[in-house]
């Protein structure tokens, strides 16, 4: 004798729901979010600067010129280790401060410098050669490092 079953639309409906929560389940136990760690030190984040300069001749045929950092704006994140790698492309010296980083350095043309830090405040600090001041010496020359 044979057998007839029939299944209602509400039965294949609770079995199809069943059966994805099972689906769902096995997925979730499996899926592993945990990462390893490995105690290594945080990467220093390097960023490349160079000096720069704009020449050119007013009305008069007096030749004038300015200097600046390029990037002219730096940002960062609060804690990240930060390499500065600056390279002298114009302009014999540079010697800088980062004020309120506690930052300070020379650029020579055509070697490059590093220094290293760690900013810990958010804020906007000026990146100032010591050199070109105002305009008088061709500046000022000014470059923000922006702390997030």
């Amino acid at each position: 004798m044979s057998r007839i079953v029939v299944v209602s639309k509400k039965q294949l409906r609770m079995v199809a729901a069943i059966a994805l929560i099972v689906v769902i389940a096995v997925a979730y136990t499996r899926w592993d979010q945990s990462r390893a760690t490995t105690g290594a030190p945080v990467k220093q984040r390097v960023i490349h600067l160079v000096t720069g300069e704009f020449k050119s001749v007013d009305k008069d045929g007096k030749e004038i010129e300015a200097y600046r950092w390029d990037p002219g704006t730096v940002i960062l994140q609060r804690g990240e280790p930060v390499q500065l790698s600056i390279t002298g492309v114009n302009g014999e010296s540079h010697p800088f401060v980062i004020e309120g980083l506690g930052v300070r350095g020379e650029v020579r043309k055509g070697q490059t410098t590093v220094v290293s830090f760690t900013p810990e405040k958010p804020g906007t600090y000026p990146l100032l050669c010591l050199t070109h001041t105002d305009r008088t010496t061709s500046g000022p020359m000014v470059g923000y490092i922006v702390v997030m």
